[in-house]
């Protein structure tokens, strides 16, 4: 079973590697024919959306655990029935799930940012949010921290939401398969915006998503072994935290959308 309970001591006191990720070294682009480019030396990749394609990326490595940022700037102006997405995933047909979406709207109207966590293929533990600040006017920090006590979902270091380990009462908690991290930018105006009674205004295509600043500080898996291994020399590090701080709780800034 993908969730079940069991994860050894020497990884939850396991020192994980740290990665400053380069795009082109570190992502592969997936999809989209041309319209996924990484520029400036790998600092840089956009992800463009015309009224034919999206685009869509993942990392090379596959994480058991990690604290996985990404700086966004999200499509600016009309971005009604686009759906942005960042988030961490497993194989096979009981996958787990971590998700980020950015769900576009009208000029002027918030972006709405959709979370949802997956376990053995079931989810519907959605939860929404509205920010503070317009993402689109700039790029912004959205971190998955995810170990074997929480996932903790991140915006600009303030949590915005957590989801605590609750196995010991029968809550499935994702804790056995390895993820990749994958974004992508496409068109859902079926559902994205206002349930899906505004549709993408192709007049304003294309639409173009950047990111920057991705970084794995993560348990890599390969070959079936984790990266991780040893006694951690970092106490509070983002593998044995059980709780975050209250200072860095975004209730007060972040609204829960309804």
């Amino acid at each position: 079973m993908s969730c079940s309970i069991g994860l050894a001591v020497s990884v939850l006191l396991s020192l994980a590697v740290a990665s400053a990720a380069n795009f082109n070294t570190d992502t592969n682009i997936t999809w989209g024919d041309g319209r996924g480019k990484i520029l400036e030396n790998g600092e840089l990749l956009t992800l463009t959306l015309d009224k034919w394609s999206g685009a869509g990326f993942e990392s090379k490595d596959e994480y058991l655990f990690g604290k996985i940022d990404m700086k966004i700037k999200l499509v600016p102006g009309n971005s009604a029935g686009l759906v942005t997405t960042y988030y961490l995933r497993s194989h096979g047909a009981t996958w787990d799930e971590i998700d980020f979406e950015f769900l576009g709207n009208l000029t002027g109207d918030p972006i709405t940012i959709h979370t949802n966590i997956y376990c053995g293929g079931k989810g519907d533990r959605e939860q929404q949010f509205h920010l503070w600040f317009d993402p689109s006017k700039d790029f912004h920090l959205y971190t998955i921290l995810w170990n074997p006590h929480r996932i903790s979902f991140l915006v600009d270091s303030t949590v915005i939401r957590e989801f605590p380990n609750m196995e010991s009462i029968g809550v499935p908690f994702p804790t056995k398969q390895p993820m990749r991290m994958y974004s992508s930018l496409w068109n859902a105006d079926d559902w994205a915006t206002r349930g899906g009674r505004v549709k993408t205004d192709y007049s304003h295509a294309p639409f173009t998503a950047a990111y920057r600043g991705y970084k794995a500080d993560a348990c890599v898996w390969a070959n079936g072994k984790s990266s991780c291994s040893g006694d951690s020399t970092k106490p509070n590090s983002w593998m044995t935290k059980n709780s975050t701080s209250p200072a860095n709780r975004g209730s007060k800034r972040s609204r829960r959308s309804t």
